[in-house]
């Protein structure tokens, strides 16, 4: 029996599965971690591009992989009813491919929720991106009953700005930043149940009842 099978009993979210047609999405448990190490090492973006705030995507292997153990077992330690982030392992094929990201605070007041998502280099260019962000927009709006989901890229993030188009997002201002010692422009984005162009396949959402407790429902 796996980690995440006997703690399941104690903490409902590692439960939790959502399923479209070609991937499995799981919130991250201790079980999953090495192999994710080894997708954030082999590269999650072109060299060239940054597309995130802290580029932690340039430390050396070592230290990213510690950083990125502390930051996933920090994330899951401070989920609360009122405020809580999951982090989703995407598989694909049966492998770890990346992660998508969904966090709210005062959920059942504000019903709105931010995602955020990457996934190793050796698989863009597969729709696997839009699937995973599809998927997690069906959990928040027809699951969870959220009215509105922001998210937001850099203006030279083009994939990401792609995929946002693709799922009806719409322009929600700019924000400004200092990335890497330059200051660079942020396109935010929203979308609500009524722009959301939703995929043709519909989403396949598991265990999730045990979970709504913890997540504030």
């Amino acid at each position: 029996m796996s980690t995440r099978e006997r703690l399941t009993r104690y903490w409902p979210l590692f439960g939790l599965e959502l399923i479209t047609p070609r991937l499995q999405l799981a919130p991250l448990s201790d079980d999953d971690l090495a192999e994710l190490i080894g997708v954030v090492n082999a590269g999650v973006h072109d060299p060239e591009l940054m597309p995130f705030l802290f580029p932690w995507t340039r430390e050396e292997p070592e230290e990213r992989a510690r950083n990125s153990l502390k930051h996933w077992w920090s994330t899951r330690a401070t989920i609360a009813a009122d405020a809580w982030s999951i982090s989703f392992g995407v598989r694909f094929e049966g492998r770890l491919v990346g992660v998508q990201h969904v966090e709210a605070k005062k959920f059942a007041t504000v019903r709105h929720v931010e995602t955020g998502s990457w996934i190793g280099l050796a698989e863009h260019g597969r729709g696997i991106g839009t699937e995973m962000r599809a998927a997690v927009l069906q959990f928040a709006f027809d699951t969870l009953g959220a009215q509105s989901a922001s998210s937001g890229a850099f203006v030279d993030n083009e994939k990401s700005l792609r995929v946002s188009a693709k799922l009806g997002y719409q322009p929600n201002g700019i924000g400004w930043h200092d990335r890497e010692g330059r200051r660079t422009e942020e396109t935010l984005l929203l979308v609500t149940p009524e722009t959301f162009r939703r995929p043709d396949w519909s989403l396949q959402v598991r265990g999730f009842e045990a979970c709504k407790a913890q997540l504030g429902l």
